[in-house]
Order: C-alpha cells, then structure tokens, then sequence
C-alpha cells in the first residue's frame, strides 16, 4: 500500500492551492471562498524518488449546516486514516477557534503532524509564523503556496516523517494498468455519489441533496470479483448556458476528462424526471469518447407503473444511439439490483478489450458488401483490427468511401461481432488497384 499524506485544516487556507504545486499541475479546484472543496480528492505524488497518495480534504469547519458536517466528517475520516497530515493555517489571520479545534483534534498524533503556515510570502511575513508554535504541534513550515516558496522544504520533512516502504509498494506500478476504470455520470443530483458510495463500502463522496455537491472528480480503486475496479465519481454535468460559476465550468471539465479516460461510463438516470436533453448530449458526448456505456435508472423504486412505462420508452426512444447498451433499473440508496451492475460491467468491458481474428472481420465486410454494395464501384480490398479500447478497425479501400456507407459498415460489425453498446472506430486506408 502507498503512504497516505492528507492536507487538512478550516476552509480557505490553501489546500487545494497546497496539492496542486505538490504535483505540479491544478487537479485541485481552487478558488477563493470557502466549501469550494467538499469530497476527499485523492492523488499520486512523490518527491525524491518517494511516491505517496496525497489527500486534499474539505474545510473542517463547526457550526454549520447539514452538508458542512459530513465535508468535516470526511476530513476527520482523512486524518485518522494518513501516516502524515498537513495541518495548514492561514498565517496572515493566525490562531482563529476552528484552528484551535482541528488542533486539539491532532494532538494525540502529534508526531505525524507538520504544523503549514501558508502565504508567507517572503521573509518580512515569518515572524507572523511563529505565533503557531502555541498549538503544541511543533515549529511551523512557512510556505506560499501560492508562489511555490518552502513548499520543497515542506516535502523534505514530509518523506522523513513517512513509514519504511514495503516490497510490495513497488508491485503497484506494474499492476496499475490493468485496472478497470468506471466513470459515474450524469447530471446534478441524480444519486450518483450515493451509488459510488455503495459501490465502494464506504461514505467516501459527501451526499447530500443539493445539486452541485461533487465539486471534483474523484476515484477509489475496490477490489471485485472481476478484478481491481476504479470508480470515478464526477460532478453533475449541466449545459453550458446554465454554469455561472467557475468552480462548476471547472468541475465540467474535470467531469469530461473523467470521461475520456475511462474504460467504461455509468450514466445515471433520474426515473422520476425522466430522460432529458441533458442526459441525451451527455450519452452522445460519452459516445464520441468511444467510452461504452451502461445506462442505470435510479430511484426506480419511487416510480408508479406508469412513470415505469414511460421511461422505458424515453430510453428506447431518446438513447436509441448507443445501440445495445445494457440498462439496469436500481435504487441506489437502498442499494436494490446494484448487484446486477458487476455482470453488465463485466461483459461491457470484454467487448471493450475484444480482439476480433482478421478472417472474422473480413467475413463481416465481404457479406455486408454483398447484401449492399457501395456506390460508385468503392469497396473494401481487405479489413483488419488494428487496436482495442475500443476495437478499432482500418478498411482499406481502393477509393473514397461514402459516409452513410461507413455508418453502415459499423452497424454491421457491431452486430456481427457481437460487440453489444461497445462504440467501435473504423479507419479509411486508400489504395490504389
């Protein structure tokens, strides 16, 4: 197992900001107000040749509302389960109460604690700095981690803090790239953190029922009957006319990488609201990802027979596109056929995977030519596969082939083959005769 670093403390310190400059790129979103980050949002990082999982965590906070309970709940869950927290303070505000409560919080783990005095922008601000050693955690590092300043120094003391590494660390690696990857989407408040909680075992996504909880997309990998599995749970998806915040445009764009670089995407579906327009561009921008796809009807059980009836119809209807993509009808708060997802997950992602053998393929193409030939003389000499994730296919041809001819061509494939909601690429190489 990697060691574990959680970057924690009150809203609006630095955290995100802190993550970020530890890995180099903005994974983190950041922006300057408080409860921008509500979900632990987890990372690979290293320095100095030591790699560690790095943990950005919601604003600890008191006082607040139901939503601001479970985000510090999260936190605390962060604190007990890391081998180092970075307790980051403001150092141009100093020692306010929530500081002085995370603290008391931390205090029996003393030892793994690195007090982080943040926006010490140059030498004239250290002093400020100092006034954290009242804490009883132990001399503060200044940073700005903003401008990057001490952040190295940071790091330096965090690697000696951290545990002997253990040979089966260095197995990780090796095995990473055989882990399936399982994106959650769909818009705001359709259930899809609930399902990601119940899919993992754990209250590890903040749930609530305010659209727009999930601010970032974020991942576990779970151990399953069919191997390791990364779940990716992504913020509500909504069109681009309606997103006024920064923080949602970014949560977009984290939710549609999320999407690119996933094996297999879970578009959850509100039963009671039915199929929208939303959710019909979202299957269409998951398609052209060439990403499968497994449609989920949640909160199936809350429907009478004929919101059932309809829905039914709207999917048949509305996502006619993504072919024979299976369609489980679940409830994920009371966790009803979930379990039906691990076998449709399964065979999705072996039709992902599938290697076709080439005198399949040019069988497929030689009886599709014959029951509808080209126009205009054009046909395909010969068709091979030529990739996997998705299965990917180059024709070539001794001229240009139609559009609609194509389109043809990869219906006929999909069915054909066998290759169920699994989009596949198809790739034109002319020759001469």
């Amino acid at each position: 197992m990697s060691s574990v670093v959680a970057i924690v403390g009150r809203p609006n310190v630095g955290k995100s900001t802190l993550m970020n400059r530890i890995i180099g790129r903005r994974e983190a979103i950041v922006e300057e107000r408080p409860g921008v980050t509500r979900d632990r949002k987890e990372v690979e990082a290293s320095w100095l040749g030591r790699s560690f999982t790095l943990i950005d965590t919601g604003g600890w906070i008191t006082g607040g509302d139901a939503l601001d309970e479970k985000v510090s709940r999260q936190s605390e869950q962060a604190m007990s389960e890391a081998d180092v927290i970075l307790f980051v303070l403001d150092s141009t505000v100093g020692i306010t109460e929530e500081d002085a409560q995370v603290a008391s919080l931390l205090r029996k783990r003393a030892e793994s604690v690195v007090v982080v005095a943040n926006k010490v922008d140059d030498r004239n601000h250290e002093s400020a700095a100092w006034e954290l050693v009242s804490l009883g955690l132990g001399d503060p590092s200044t940073i700005s981690a903003l401008h990057g300043r001490g952040t190295g120094d940071l790091l330096d003391r965090v690697i000696e803090l951290l545990p002997e590494i253990e040979e089966a660390e260095e197995e990780t690696e090796e095995t990473s790239e055989k882990i399936v990857a399982v994106a959650l989407v769909g818009r705001p408040n359709v259930g899809k953190s609930t399902l990601f909680n119940h899919l993992i075992g754990e209250e590890r996504a903040v749930v609530h029922d305010r659209p727009g909880t999930t601010r970032d997309a974020i991942d576990t990998i779970i151990e399953s009957q069919y191997g390791p599995v990364r779940f990716i749970d992504t913020a509500g998806m909504r069109r681009k006319a309606r997103i006024d915040e920064d923080t949602e445009y970014y949560s977009l764009v984290r939710a549609l990488k999320a999407v690119d670089t996933a094996d297999v995407a879970l578009l959850v579906i509100d039963s009671q609201i039915g199929v929208t327009h939303q959710d019909q561009r979202l299957a269409e921008r998951v398609d052209a990802a060439g990403c499968p796809i497994v449609v989920l009807l949640n909160k199936w059980d809350l429907c009478d027979k004929e919101q059932k009836q309809d829905i039914s119809e709207q999917v048949g209807d509305k996502l006619h596109f993504v072919g024979d993509a299976p369609v489980i009808k679940i409830s994920a708060l009371t966790g009803k056929n979930v379990h039906r997802l691990w076998p449709a997950l399964s065979e999705t992602i072996d039709d992902y995977r599938t290697r076709i053998p080439t005198r399949r393929v040019n069988d497929v193409i030689r009886a599709a030519q014959q029951a509808h030939p080209a126009p205009g003389g054009a046909r395909v000499l010969y068709a091979t596969q030529g990739a996997t994730d998705p299965p990917t296919f180059t024709l070539f041809t001794n001229r240009e082939l139609p559009k609609t001819w194509i389109r043809f061509l990869e219906k006929r494939l999909k069915e054909d083959l066998e290759l169920g909601s699994t989009p596949i690429k198809i790739r034109i190489r002319r020759r001469s005769e």
